[in-house]
């Protein structure tokens, strides 16, 4: 089947299979897992910060990122659509009793600065203490831009407030910039990296900031139940995806851009602003949308068919297989005249 509903559904290669099978284990509770360890020690080296914690998934990692920012009764400020406040089960304020003030994002997937400003509480009795801003980069495959991101690290000094980024998908958003990802990061106080998705590993999130922070996150991991143990099986497919599936992500980015021109070229409507990373967006009649999904099924392609329907290009999927669905697209709309 060709998938492409999310780049979460991407599988070990055999290198990366191999790198898991011959991984040195230990405990990692007990910070005795040296696979673990060169797995944190890689990415603050590459995001030039202090320290990391290796957790589970993407959504525990969030968590465990306000949860270690924020005390009961604080708040932060968060994009309407944004992921750790729209699709991870409301976390934050289920288990931490923290508000989400979440705002109308702008076009590009940034929060503009004034509206984060007019929403900042003043320091009264009756209000939630606002303590963080929360981007997420890329949103929607939308790269925030390097200029929006040093305003919003400065105007986080000024309001004396942290800055966390959601960056699931943050390589995505360094290849497409074509820079380090240290030059991204080094606008925020903390980061989450998912691994499992574009890198293609089979499980597992980061957490990177300062050692102060991490020791700190360290506990809210324990409790929140990502203490794992013998976790340098997961951590060396995490290594691999570092050092060899980083780059090839301009792979996946080139082959949305093509997929969009293909799909255009059939009378489709593709969101603006079409496929800056890995991710596009077509339009379609809720009608059409309720037929495509199971046809694309029956011939051989996975697709979240919706009137506003994601498609995702990952390390799975060949120029060949988007020719497919291309082609099979356009037989569908021409049984459907």
């Amino acid at each position: 089947m060709i998938d492409l509903r999310s780049d979460t559904v991407t599988r070990p290669n055999e290198a990366m299979r191999q790198a898991m099978y011959q991984a040195e284990v230990g405990d990692d509770v007990y910070g005795d897992d040296p696979t673990v360890n060169a797995l944190q020690a890689l990415i603050c080296e590459l995001t030039g910060k202090e320290a990391a914690l290796f957790l589970p998934t993407g959504t525990q990692a969030n968590l465990v990122a306000l949860l270690t920012h924020c005390q009961r009764g604080d708040e932060y400020i968060v994009g309407q659509k944004a992921h750790n406040y729209m699709y991870e089960a409301g976390g934050a304020a289920v288990l931490g009793s923290i508000q989400p003030q979440p705002l109308d994002m702008a076009d590009d997937g940034s929060l503009p600065l004034d509206k984060v400003a007019a929403a900042i509480k003043i320091d009264d009795i009756h209000f939630a203490r606002t303590r963080l801003l929360s981007l997420e980069n890329t949103h929607s495959g939308k790269v925030l831009p390097l200029e929006y991101l040093k305003k919003a690290f400065e105007f986080t000094r000024e309001k004396g407030l942290a800055l966390h980024i959601d960056g699931a998908r943050i390589m995505n958003a360094a290849v497409a910039l074509d820079v380090p990802l240290s030059e991204i990061t080094r606008y925020c106080d903390t980061l989450t990296l998912c691994l499992s998705k574009g890198l293609g590993a089979p499980v597992g999130s980061l957490l990177v900031g300062s050692k102060e922070y991490i020791h700190r996150a360290n506990r809210w991991r324990k409790m929140t139940g990502g203490g794992m143990r013998q976790s340098g099986i997961l951590a060396a497919a995490g290594i691999y995806a570092l050092e060899n599936n980083v780059q090839r992500l301009k792979e996946d980015h080139d082959n949305a851009k093509w997929l969009e021109q293909q799909l255009r070229g059939i009378g489709l409507e593709i969101a603006v602003p079409g496929a800056q990373t890995n991710i596009l967006y077509v339009r379609q009649s809720a009608e059409q949308a309720a037929k495509l999904g199971p046809w694309m099924r029956e011939h051989g392609v996975i697709i979240s068919s919706g009137p506003l329907t994601r498609i995702i290009t990952h390390i799975n999927i060949s120029r060949q297989d988007l020719q497919k669905v291309v082609d099979l697209w356009q037989r569908f709309l021409t049984n459907q005249a």
